[in-house]
């Protein structure tokens, strides 16, 4: 068992609208993260994970998600799953919780066209 008060949390941000509050498990098969959307992220283009399954949950705010060549709005409550390899971006005002398996870093984490 591991647990994780948020005072041993880590703030990343992944651009000025793109805020992570890190729960580092030290478990290189999942970890999670509470993440703070303001506008848009990337602020153009997008990011692909090419080691992560990403499974985000909308604690709150609303928004939507593009994946590859489809749009799909978001609402408190909705849930999705990003697979390893899909081009994605989002825009918003939301909070939401993700967990990534195997465990997100960065260096896995691309920007592309």
């Amino acid at each position: 068992m591991k647990i994780i008060h948020k005072n041993q949390t880590k703030i990343f941000r992944n651009s000025k609208s793109c805020t992570a509050i890190d729960y580092w498990t030290d478990d290189k098969e999942i970890n999670g993260a509470v993440i703070e959307l303001t506008n848009r992220y990337p602020d153009k283009d997008r990011v692909v994970n090419l080691e992560c399954k990403e499974m985000v949950y909308t604690i709150k705010g609303f928004g939507r998600i593009v994946i590859e060549d489809k749009e799909i709005k978001l609402n408190e409550g909705d849930l999705v799953l990003i697979n390893k390899g899909e081009k994605y971006f989002w825009k918003g005002k939301m909070t939401m919780f993700t967990s990534c398996t195997p465990a997100w870093y960065p260096k896995q984490h691309k920007t592309v066209e």
